[in-house]
């Protein structure tokens, strides 16, 4: 482990495309993939629906590894370690929501307190979570998204209302990325989260190879204007190996998490959401363990 000067050109994106089936995620991330590589054989894609990736074998010879049920987070960890000793430059996770209901099915089926239950799920999520943080490649994750409803009082009874799409992941998923892209049914992109500062507030567009090579653009000579700093940028005591999203997300309780937010004030505000997300996750376990000891 050694100490660097931060240097955009050692960033690798973060992308997350959110949308329903049907919207294209598939084929605009092998778009974005190639804008960045500009190398077919230096793209692989994480295939979890039923070889779906083949689909789109006409653009170019790109690599695929599939698979199967059940789509633990385990089986993603080994499938990026796999591309990343081939070394790709380019992991398309497609889709990374099979894993997440995945572990809504195990935690369901599994017996005792469902709050200590959960403690025992979070760190096998978040091992895929910071696999995805630390890869040496740029990571595009897909999201598969559906209609959300909320429970309204309409005259002293409870009805189910449509408020918009939700991605089918775990609350707070969106923190972790650079980018996150949400692609409508009309092959429409907009960004819900925009770190780089170039997409945000930006009317809909088609994703193509020109919106990767911009990204990677950003990446390399950090000229973009209106941009946070990235996650590379860090303070010289806290310069290391690891993003500073990962220094968050290794924080295992509020002093030490409270430690890193005093000793980085220039990151303080670009990372206030992560903070915020890390705080939370901390206090919903240290709440979740207190029931455990409760009912035991």
């Amino acid at each position: 482990m050694d100490l660097r000067t931060s240097k955009r050109s050692q960033a690798r994106i973060r992308l997350a495309l959110q949308g329903p089936s049907g919207a294209g995620k598939t084929y605009s991330s092998l778009l974005l993939a190639y804008g960045l590589t500009g190398n077919w054989s230096k793209i692989a894609v994480i295939d979890t629906e039923n070889q779906s990736a083949d689909l789109y074998a006409h653009l170019g010879q790109y690599n695929v590894v599939s698979i199967s049920s059940p789509h633990t987070p385990e089986k993603y960890v080994e499938a990026i370690d796999l591309c990343e000793g081939a070394g790709m430059e380019v992991i398309i996770i497609d889709s990374i929501s099979h894993e997440w209901e995945t572990l809504l099915d195990i935690q369901s089926s599994m017996p005792g307190n469902s709050f200590t239950n959960w403690a025992k799920i979070t760190p096998r999520h978040n091992a895929l979570i910071n696999k995805i943080l630390s890869s040496s490649a740029h990571v595009i994750a897909t999201v598969r998204s559906k209609q959300d409803y909320v429970l309204t009082d309409k005259n002293g009874k409870m009805v189910p209302e449509k408020v918009g799409m939700k991605g089918v992941q775990r609350d707070g998923l969106e923190y972790d990325f650079t980018i996150v892209f949400d692609v409508n049914i009309k092959h429409q992109a907009s960004a819900s989260k925009d770190r780089t500062g170039m997409f945000v507030d930006q009317p809909e567009f088609k994703i193509s190879e020109e919106t990767g090579k911009k990204i990677l653009n950003w990446c390399m000579d950090g000229n973009q204007a209106s941009q946070k700093p990235n996650v590379f940028s860090l303070s010289e005591e806290f310069e290391k190996s690891l993003s500073f999203l990962d220094s968050i997300h290794a924080c295992q309780n509020m002093d030490e998490l409270i430690k890193l937010f005093n000793a980085n004030p220039k990151l303080q505000e670009a990372y206030r959401d992560e903070f915020i997300a890390q705080k939370n996750s901390l206090l919903s376990l240290s709440k979740f363990r207190q029931n455990g000891t409760t009912a035991h």
